[in-house]
C-alpha cells in the first residue's frame, strides 16, 4: 500500500468514505471505521486530508463538478426550455440513484455532526442548481413554452424541492423508493403550461 500515489489514495479514502455513508441506518461515520475498513491507520488518512470535514469537502468538489459540468452540457446542447428543466431534473435524480452515499450528502443528513460550513456549502448547491432551473424556465418562456405571466422563481423554487424531497425519500427509504420512480407523470404536472 506504500506505492500507492497520493491522488489515488485520496480518491481510495472519498470512495470509501461514499461506501460507508451508503448504509441507511445513518450512523455517524468516525475516521477510526474508515480507517479500519481501508486497512491503514487513522494517521494515514491524515496524510492526505487534515481533518474529515475536509473529507466531506472532496466529496461535496466532486458532485458539484458532476453535476454543474452536467447542468451546463444540458444547457449548452438544449434549446428547449422545458427539456433542459426535465433533463436536469432527470440528472440530479439519476446521479442519485446511481451514488446514494452522496444522496446522504445532498440532503445533509450525513452532514448533521459534521461542521456546519459544510450544509452551508449544500444549501449554497441547492441555490445553484434552482438558479440554473429559473434560467431554464426563463428560456421556455421567451419560447413561448410557457405563458408570459409564469412565476419562474416560484415554478424553479417549487421543482427544487420536489428534487429534494425525492432525494429525502430515497435515503430515508433505504434506498428502496427510487427518485425516478412515476417521474414522467410528475414532471408533467410540474412542467404544464
Amino acid at each position: 500500500m506504500a506505492s500507492t500515489k497520493t491522488g489515488e489514495r485520496k480518491t481510495q479514502i472519498l470512495q470509501m468514505l461514499a461506501l460507508l455513508l451508503e448504509h441507511p441506518r445513518g450512523e455517524r461515520i468516525t475516521t477510526a471505521a474508515l480507517a479500519a475498513r481501508l486497512q491503514v491507520s487513522e494517521a494515514a488518512l491524515y496524510r492526505h486530508f487534515a481533518s474529515k470535514a475536509q473529507m466531506f469537502e472532496g466529496l461535496i468538489d466532486f458532485i458539484e463538478t458532476t453535476v454543474f459540468t452536467l447542468v451546463n452540457q444540458i444547457a449548452d446542447g438544449e434549446e428547449s426550455g422545458t427539456a433542459q428543466v426535465r433533463k436536469i431534473v432527470l440528472m440530479l435524480l439519476a446521479f442519485a440513484e446511481r451514488n446514494p452515499g452522496m444522496t446522504r450528502v445532498l440532503i445533509g443528513d450525513a452532514l448533521v455532526s459534521e461542521d456546519e460550513r459544510l450544509q452551508e456549502r449544500m444549501n449554497q448547491f441547492a441555490d445553484r442548481i434552482e438558479a440554473s432551473l429559473r434560467q431554464s424556465l426563463r428560456q421556455a418562456v421567451t419560447r413561448n413554452e410557457l405563458p408570459a405571466a409564469e412565476d419562474v422563481s416560484a415554478r424553479a423554487s417549487l421543482i427544487m424541492h420536489f428534487v429534494l424531497g425525492r432525494w429525502q425519500r430515497y435515503a430515508k427509504s433505504g434506498w428502496k423508493k427510487t427518485p425516478s420512480e412515476h417521474l414522467d407523470v410528475q414532471l408533467g404536472l410540474l412542467l404544464a403550461a
